[in-house]
């Protein structure tokens, strides 16, 4: 009891520096349980998912022309299938749809809502809108672009358009987003016989599903069945698409959980703070209160009492604060619920995770226990009569660097450089400081500008082609003749085919892009070596060459079914689209494999000042017999960026503002200790003539060399390493090389608005030595 009254009459004293450590410990146990409940429920938020929605862990669409009931067999007598189901379906292969704002091309497929289904049922999340008789049930995700019930829902397919009601919403961890080239939409009986009659039979398609026992087995059925059933894929039939629970998991989950990677080390940063404030106010309790002490150890206080007292103070802090950030994380959730469900596709539900909010708590309590301990072992070793005498053996000199009878300068400037080097501890914690948060924010800046601003370098990172056109061929026509047709076109600068298709390497499934002139490609993926130019070479991702043991100048087999090549390894690149096993060739390569075979997408790249809209009109009337689709690549990729845009620009808000947070917390915490600290002499100083605004400048230059310097260290530790980091977060998804630009301006704009921020509060928080007066200090 004698121990808890100690700890709160230390915490009576500081009542205001113990609320600036409060509410750091609060907004850093804030974004650590935020981060870390994110993180652990995306380990199996799909699997999750798929569970509730009794969804497919595996699906397969194709034309009905295409298929063969072996197919339908082998997927339901494949080893670890559970259940299996084959349903008759509305396929198009390239539908434009309104996705924010913006025409967006995508392979749909419709089905009908009054089919009795026992894989992936329709569960609509809301009640059919009164008025949507006929209506179309659509994926959750389309809710972010500005859907409602009842809103009028319209799908555009060889320039024809059919429009619906919206009557409802539902989730699909594979068919349910635009990440996965796939959306389904779900007509009443009647209205799905009516667009399934106007279509007619070349648009009957085949969707084949498949649950597993276990998920995780998943993953290895589309490699099988590609190489049991070649001639059923993407390079015979435009509408053929497959996905498994593992590519789905893998397209989003990177992202979020790198999000929430980001949010974690920004709260470790905060924690770290903190622990520097701790330890810096632990030494400077110890330096100041050192009579007191004395005092207490001659009361018959002992040791470990005294050093308990002070521990126990920080230790009541980090509790009140870790716990109060945990439930703040709990009214927070839901605003980072909806970014996280932009980006998944599916409807992020934030319940209660005590395990998290109890490894947040007990992570800053230990780390708060860990530091007191450290920081006050020296009250062991202190005498009582050493500590009565203030701390001194025999002698305490220290040097003078600056004797103001021999120094340059203005009477302020050398005043304030005199008062900062007689704090070179408390400069180094300041620093330390400055320097973490300024890394964090510049950072932050550094990612948003890449990925909403100038993407350039994120379209690099992720290997996405960015074409101002993507034309789809019909089925059947000569994709090679209409290239040359394009080429000739008015505002036309350039056109190349690239096209998809799945193949086997050694073993592995490999997506394979292929294109008749990879040298008119704007994004350049490969980073070492070259492009394929002739019909023996390959390029393939690192990871890939690394699974397989390869490199550059080895020889590679490529298969699809039981057609087999050799190629040589000219390049290693990278690929997001393709993930960890990517491959390039050319196109007479890919005829080693499939003879005859063409390339069915064309990417138009238009002069500058060249109108798209003009040019897609223009060669839908030309050519609109040969042409299945036209897609504005240029707004169909600003559609489906605004959710990674979204995502960022909210983290480098959150960051900003808790930057500026921590700036004002921490130089408050600072100038009113040291302005408590030298209250005497500042008092003294305005009696021989100083006015209040000369010492609050003295006070704040003092503080702005460390300040500037921390800034500067953070900010070039940031441009010299913020892509070397994303290269380590990014790993897993295969990206080894990141090349983001570091914009100097917007750096350099940051920098000195953070060193006009840490003077201006450093100005206002000094404003407290107006009431310093020498009558006061005479009569206290």
């Amino acid at each position: 009891m004698r121990i808890f009254h100690l700890s709160l009459a230390n915490l009576r004293k500081g009542k205001s520096a113990t609320f600036s450590l409060l509410v750091l410990i609060c907004v850093a146990s804030l974004l650590l349980n935020i981060g870390t409940a994110i993180a652990t429920r995306m380990s199996s938020f799909y699997e999750d998912k798929a569970e509730e929605l009794h969804d497919a862990h595996v699906s397969l669409v194709m034309n009905s022309a295409n298929y063969k009931k072996s197919y339908g067999d082998y997927i339901r007598f494949y080893p670890g299938v559970e259940e299996a189901e084959m349903e008759r379906v509305i396929l198009l292969p390239t539908a434009m749809l309104r996705l924010n704002q913006s025409d967006f091309s995508i392979r749909t497929a419709v089905l009908n809502a009054d089919s009795v289904r026992g894989i992936a049922p329709l569960i609509s999340g809301g009640e059919t809108a009164s008025g949507t008789s006929g209506g179309i049930y659509i994926p959750h995700n389309l809710k972010a672009s500005g859907y409602r019930q009842g809103d009028p829902f319209t799908l555009t397919y060889r320039n024809k358009t059919y429009t619906y009601p919206v009557a409802g919403f539902f989730e699909s961890t594979l068919m349910g987003t635009t990440k996965m080239a796939m959306l389904k939409f779900y007509l009443p009986d009647n209205a799905y016989r009516q667009l399934s009659t106007a279509l007619g039979p070349e648009a009957e398609g085949i969707l084949l599903s498949a649950v597993f026992e276990n998920s995780a087995d998943s993953g290895t059925l589309l490699r099988d069945y590609n190489k049991q059933f070649p001639l059923s894929n993407e390079s015979v039939d435009p509408g053929f698409w497959g996905a498994d629970l593992e590519t789905a998991k893998s397209s989003s989950a990177l992202i979020i959980t790198i999000i929430a990677m980001i949010m974690v080390a920004f709260a470790a940063i905060l924690v770290l703070v903190s622990l520097t404030v701790i330890k810096f106010r632990i030494t400077d309790h110890i330096n100041d209160e050192m009579v007191n002490i004395g005092v207490l150890k001659a009361m018959g206080y002992t040791s470990a009492q005294i050093l308990a007292s002070i521990v126990l103070q920080f230790l009541l802090i980090a509790i009140a604060g870790s716990t109060a950030g945990v439930a703040c994380s709990y009214a927070a959730m839901p605003a980072f619920s909806g970014v996280i469900s932009s980006l998944a596709g599916l409807l992020w539900t934030h319940g209660a995770h005590f395990g998290t909010d109890l490894g947040s708590v007990g992570i800053v309590v230990l780390l708060v226990l860990a530091v007191g301990l450290l920081s006050s072992r020296r009250i062991r070793k202190l005498h009582p009569a050493e500590a009565l005498r203030g701390g001194l053996m025999t002698h305490n000199f220290r040097r003078n660097h600056l004797p103001l009878d021999k120094a340059k300068g203005s009477l302020q400037l050398v005043l304030a450089c005199k008062t900062m080097l007689a704090n070179s501890r408390q400069n180094l914690m300041l620093g330390s400081i400055i320097t973490a948060i300024t890394f964090a924010s510049v950072f932050s800046v550094v990612l948003y500008y890449n990925i909403a601003v100038e993407q350039k370098a994120f379209y690099q990172m992720v290997g996405a082609e960015k074409p101002n056109v993507g034309i789809q061929v019909e089925p059947g026509k000569d994709s090679e003749q209409l290239l040359q047709q394009i080429a000739q076109m008015e505002g036309v600068e350039k056109v190349n085919l690239l096209d998809y298709l799945t193949t086997t390497a050694e073993g592995q499934r490999v997506t394979t892009e292929f294109s008749d002139d990879y040298g008119k490609l704007e994004t350049h993926t490969v980073y070492e070596g070259r492009y394929p130019q002739y019909d023996n070479e390959v390029v393939i991702t690192e990871r890939l060459a690394v699974r397989l043991g390869k490199s550059i100048g080895d020889m590679l087999k490529v298969e699809i079914g039981n057609t087999a090549h050799a190629y040589l390894i000219t390049g290693l690149k990278q690929s997001f689209q393709a993930g960890t096993n990517g491959a390039s060739l050319t196109l007479a390569g890919v005829r080693h494999l499939i003879p005859g075979h063409k390339a069915m997408t064309l990417n138009v790249y238009l002069k500058d000042g060249a109108s798209t809209p003009n040019f897609i009109r223009t060669a839908k009337a030309e050519y609109g017999d040969v042409i299945q689709s036209l897609t504005d690549v240029d707004e169909s990729v600003k559609s489906g960026t605004e959710a990674y845009t979204s995502a960022v620009s909210s983290v480098m808000v959150v960051i900003l503002a808790i930057t500026v947070l921590v700036v004002i917390l921490i130089l408050y915490l600072v100038i009113r200790t040291t302005i408590l600290k030298r209250k005497k002499e500042l008092g003294i100083l305005k009696a021989t003539g100083y006015t209040s605004f000369q010492l609050m400048t003295q006070v704040a230059l003092s503080f702005a060399p460390i300040v500037i310097a921390g800034i500067i260290a953070g900010g070039v530790l940031a441009s010299l390493y913020t892509n070397s980091i994303l290269e380590l977060l990014f790993a897993d998804a295969g990206i080894t090389h990141v090349h983001f630009i570091i914009p100097a301006t917007l750096v350099l704009t940051l920098c000195f608005a953070m060193t006009g921020l840490a003077y201006l509060v450093s100005l206002f928080v000094s404003r407290r030595i107006k009431r310093i007066t020498a009558y006061a200090l005479i009569t206290e």
